[in-house]
């Protein structure tokens, strides 16, 4: 099992592929119940499997306690089952026709059933959450809230007194941070770390989730759909802004007028869509928005420099790199 973190010690590798396994089988056992469809369509994208970023944050926090127990196995999978429940949603909100490289939940079963099993998973997370207490639950609790907010933040558009730019980060800090902060969180915590630490992982992860989704936005205009295993250009479909969009909304330029006012609504002409993918391609928001992803990963290398040296750590730094190279 490839964990996407180069250079990554073989020892420490070796601990976190058997702990992995340990996931996915907790993973797949805790989703059962007594109809086949259901058990079928919430299937659906763990089968298709994923990057299990956030599980293997988890693993990763918990290198700074005690690692290796059921508790934190438990908080990967927790995560891991959350992320998977927004992603039935969004597909339904974004009327995704493909995910992970395979046809998306909502198109194949329709819209009901896909956020029906969005909410069958978050019922399975609130059961594992359970048996982990009640910090747990508090949480995985704030951290759903700020989830839901930043969807909802995403779906108002700009907020008054802040820039598109600021607006954006905001929501993607939100929508996509928090959760990536918890996991990090939730394996220092049940490794029994120290409160320094816990507090450095987690805003660790937290950069390390919008450095995540500042660079899902390049790969969105920058890559083929058999690469991504998503279709380009959705975002552009749907409306919604993306870092390399908003650097150009917020543009003085008069070069970007034009540009400008097609980026200002969502884009229904499947033409019209490849066209401005191609001038995106090119455009200066592109590299803008590079070295914006380069300054999120210093940052987020900055504050692990804090902690103890040793495997755990070059591999967290190492992992900033790896989602950079995605975007190459």
């Amino acid at each position: 099992m490839s964990l996407g973190i180069p250079g990554l010690d073989p020892g420490l590798e070796s601990v976190l592929v058997a702990d992995m396994a340990k996931v996915e089988n907790l993973l797949r056992s805790h989703i059962v119940g007594k109809y086949p469809l259901v058990i079928e369509t919430s299937r659906h994208l763990v089968e298709a499997g994923g990057k299990r970023l956030r599980p293997l944050l988890t693993l990763l926090g918990s290198q700074f306690g005690k690692p290796g127990n059921d508790q934190v196995i438990a908080a990967a999978v927790v995560c891991e089952l959350t992320h998977l429940a927004t992603l039935y949603h969004d597909d339904v909100m974004d009327e995704a026709p493909l995910r992970r490289g395979v046809e998306s939940a909502n198109n194949r079963w329709g819209n009901t059933v896909a956020i029906l099993t969005g909410d069958y998973l978050f019922a399975k997370t609130s059961a594992l959450l359970a048996d982990l207490g009640p910090e747990a639950v508090r949480i995985h609790a704030q951290t759903f809230e700020r989830l839901v907010i930043g969807q909802i933040m995403e779906t108002q558009g700009s907020t008054e007194g802040l820039s598109l730019l600021e607006h954006y980060t905001q929501v993607i800090a939100d929508k996509t941070g928090s959760l990536i902060a918890t996991s990090a969180r939730y394996g220092a915590i049940f490794a029994g770390a120290s409160e320094r630490d816990i507090a450095i992982l987690t805003e660790y992860g937290e950069k390390i989730g919008i450095l995540f989704q500042l660079a899902d936005d390049i790969i969105d205009i920058a890559s083929e759909t058999d690469e991504s295993g998503k279709t380009p250009g959705t975002d552009l479909r749907e409306g919604v802004p993306t870092m390399v969009t908003v650097h150009i909304l917020e543009s003085n330029n008069p070069e970007d007028a034009e540009l400008k006012a097609v980026l200002s609504a969502p884009i229904h002409d499947e033409a019209v869509v490849a066209s401005t993918l191609k001038t995106l391609r090119t455009h200066a928001a592109m590299e803008v928005s590079r070295m914006l992803l380069v300054k999120y990963a210093d940052d987020a290398k900055t504050l692990v420099s804090e902690l103890a040296d040793g495997p755990a750590k070059e591999a967290l730094i190492s992992l900033c790199d790896a989602i950079i190279t995605r975007t190459a």
